[in-house]
């Protein structure tokens, strides 16, 4: 396979270049930042060479093989264009763009240019997303009818962020992340889940908000707590959670008319998948608390240690996109894909409390206690 560049060289860039470790036949060509000291750090790191430039990048890249773009949210789209009209192909770190008009304008330059432009996260592609999704097709649990899926981080605005470092020494950016958002940073990875098994969302009822007033002093901060419906054009009804504000829940329920599949850890691509079947013992209803584990298919692909809450290959998504490259074919997490999870995960960060919602009439005071209350 052809090569790849890193474009920005913080935190993530260390997650991706352990994964790409596990690639043996893809070849990093090297890296760019802006900030020469981090740069030249993190190519020191990972023995990698250091690239002066924008137009470096462009010159070094093949036009066969997929550039990283690493940057802050806020650069994804001006760096996602460049790159584009450069010629190469792209993928991105989550989101897209911040706004739909820009991803549609990415997206429509990409298709003019004959160009893949992908963005993370790509979890869907490994082994614990992928034995959900054929459980769910073969109807394990029966047909599905709904799916709970929940994204709750913990109160991280209490964790020891300034501590927090990457393989190579990068701060974890919690200024960034607070300011972009929970939900624009997280949401999509199950997102990505629901819309690989079930395709187009067809609807999306949501709201959110900001529960955390002041997050280490940034007091611009994105909603830090999110909850959607998604009505699907073809599958069950499913609502997702995500925040930093609630205890540590990472798992993920699809209830059929047979049972429960249920997965504990959406950032572990090693996760068991395992179906917990419906019972009635005397007058109770109730599902098995021993869950019979759903094997996976067949050999997967190659797993990473665990870095901090996670332990997933980064990889797994611009490695795919080489391929269909390669093959001269479309990638699974371009295009329409990418288009779609980016306006399904801003329509629910943008949801507000006024927005999807009702709005009510009357009112009432909070209740008195009771005597023992």
């Amino acid at each position: 396979m052809s090569g790849i560049t890193l474009i920005g060289c913080g935190f993530v860039a260390d997650l991706y270049m352990r994964s790409l470790t596990t690639f043996p036949d893809v070849k990093v060509l090297g890296a760019y930042d802006h900030d020469s000291e981090r740069m030249a750090t993190f190519c020191a790191h990972w023995d990698i060479p250091q690239i002066a430039s924008l137009d470096g990048v462009f010159d070094a890249q093949p036009k066969d093989g997929v550039i990283l773009n690493l940057t802050n949210p806020t650069s994804h789209y001006e760096i996602n264009m460049a790159c584009l009209n450069a010629g190469h192909h792209v993928w991105s770190e989550k989101p897209l763009a911040m706004t739909m008009e820009d991803a549609r304008a990415v997206c429509a330059l990409a298709s003019s240019k004959g160009l893949m432009m992908a963005s993370a996260p790509c979890s869907v592609l490994g082994q614990a997303a992928q034995t959900l999704a054929r459980a769910v097709k073969d109807k394990v649990p029966g047909e599905a009818q709904l799916i709970y899926a929940e994204l709750d981080d913990g109160y991280i605005p209490q964790a020891p962020l300034e501590a927090w470092r990457s393989e190579s020494g990068a701060p974890w950016p919690y200024v960034d992340e607070f300011r972009v958002g929970c939900t624009l940073e997280h949401a999509g990875y199950y997102l990505s889940w629901l819309i690989g098994m079930f395709g187009s969302v067809r609807s999306v009822t949501a709201a959110s908000a900001t529960v955390i007033p002041d997050k280490l002093g940034v007091t611009d901060a994105a909603p830090d707590f999110s909850t959607a419906t998604l009505f699907f054009d073809n599958g069950p009804v499913a609502r997702l959670t995500c925040s930093i504000a609630a205890p540590h829940d990472h798992q993920i329920r699809v209830i059929g008319d047979k049972g429960v599949l249920k997965l504990d850890k959406a950032w572990d691509n090693g996760a068991a998948v395992k179906f917990h079947k419906r019972m009635r013992i005397r007058r109770r209803l109730l599902e098995s608390p021993i869950g019979r584990k759903i094997p996976a298919a067949g050999a997967a692909h190659p797993k990473v240690g665990r870095w901090g809450a996670a332990s997933m290959n980064f990889a797994l998504g611009p490695v795919e996109m080489l391929r269909a490259i390669a093959r001269g074919e479309d990638s699974r997490l371009a295009g329409d894909y990418a288009l779609h999870l980016n306006e399904v995960t801003l329509a629910i960060q943008n949801a507000g409390d006024d927005t999807g919602a009702q709005q009510m009439t009357t009112g009432c005071e909070p209740m008195r206690p009771m005597e023992w209350g």
